[in-house]
């Protein structure tokens, strides 16, 4: 079941954290989403490949200031949302863009739009201008929305629990990403 404005406002009574939480934000079915004051880039120069099963950066962190970030046609990059999360046991949630946004052609998640019950921490937005024309964003922008799905019950384990292996936990700002951990643990578990 698909969490409605009133049914928002009292999760937030009752477990949820959206932090800071603006009224403003607040959509009959939704929450408008912020963007932090960071973006993650891609130095693409650094590697000639990325190699999922290593350790390799390719990324930096960059400030935005108030004249913005420009996204080019093609470029991919990372932000996050200013709003800090905690998502009770029998809530989940799902990202989606705006569709204003999305007219313009920027697309904000590629593949990372479901958040786990459990999950703590600033939701990583995956960046895309598929446009043929560079786009502006600022901080503070509303970029996003997450709708909250309530679950009939609550799963055996949560993000985070120790037995899950989550990577992303806690995790503060554009966060970079840490698929090489997945074939760490395979590795160990074969062993």
């Amino acid at each position: 079941m698909v969490l409605s404005d009133r049914d928002i406002k009292e999760w937030l009574l009752n477990g949820l954290v959206i932090d800071p939480f603006d009224e403003i934000n607040l959509q009959p079915s939704t929450y408008d989403l912020k963007l932090g004051d960071e973006v993650r880039v891609f130095d693409n120069y650094k590697a000639g490949c990325i190699d999922v099963a290593e350790k390799i950066d390719t990324t930096r962190v960059v400030k935005l200031n108030g004249e913005g970030f420009v996204v080019h046609p093609g470029e991919f990059i990372l932000g996050s949302t200013k709003e800090y999360f905690e998502i009770p046991g029998k809530l989940c949630g799902k990202l989606e863009g705006r569709s204003s946004l999305g007219r313009l052609g920027l697309v904000v998640h590629a593949t990372a739009g479901y958040i786990d019950p459990g999950f703590k921490g600033w939701i990583t937005f995956e960046i895309s201008n598929l446009s043929r024309l560079p786009i502006r964003i600022y901080s503070d922008m509303r970029i996003a929305q997450i709708c909250f799905l309530e679950m009939k019950s609550e799963p055996l384990h949560l993000y985070g629990d120790s037995l899950m292996g989550n990577k992303y936990q806690n995790q503060k700002g554009p966060t970079a990403s840490k698929f090489w951990v997945d074939k760490k643990n395979e590795d160990r578990a074969r062993k």
